[in-house]
């Protein structure tokens, strides 16, 4: 007859998931302290420095184009003959003027292409520094021939038109 042999085995304590669940309690403790105190609350003491000096904005005018082809300079309706000249003067207060070409959005009654494009060549000759500024186009995004899918998209299950016959109703029933 065969006698089965039993191994004691000692008892042994596995440090790995001792580890783990140390780490878990020392991050939540840590998150749970940094909650406790709020940040903006905390007193600060913000100090000024004497060689701070206030950001002054750049000086700048800007010319718009409303709907009906209508010029303004800062919102002052002005003449195309008389916009060089009244920009002059505001350069002689500010040497570092920024002129920003800005067109009204929506559906115009007249084509302001052509305006747009003889006040730009009226201050051009004028050496302003002139930024043309406007919303994104809300279009289809234009896509690269590399990102286009090669293969057809997809197609699920269609559904048969209304006047089509039935298959089912002509299969005999089982």
């Amino acid at each position: 007859m065969f006698r089965i042999r039993r191994v004691s085995h000692d008892p042994r304590i596995e440090l790995a998931p001792l580890i783990d669940v140390m780490l878990f309690l020392l991050t939540f403790f840590i998150y749970s302290v940094m909650m406790m105190e709020r940040v903006d609350l905390v007193p600060m003491e913000l100090r000024t420095y004497q060689s701070g000096k206030a950001a002054k904005p750049i000086p700048a005018a800007t010319v718009s184009v409303d709907l009906e082809g209508k010029l303004y300079l800062d919102r002052v309706p002005v003449a195309l003959d008389g916009l060089v000249a009244k920009l002059e003067e505001a350069r002689q207060a500010a040497p570092d003027l920024v002129v920003y070409l800005a067109l009204a959005d929506g559906k115009a009654s007249v084509d302001r292409s052509a305006l747009l494009l003889d006040v730009w060549d009226r201050l051009q000759p004028a050496k302003f520094n002139v930024n043309i500024v406007g919303r994104q186009q809300r279009g289809p995004l234009i896509r690269d021939a590399a990102t286009l899918p090669t293969s057809p998209p997809a197609v699920g299950p269609t559904v048969p038109p209304l006047d089509a016959p039935n298959s089912s109703a002509n299969s005999p029933v089982r």
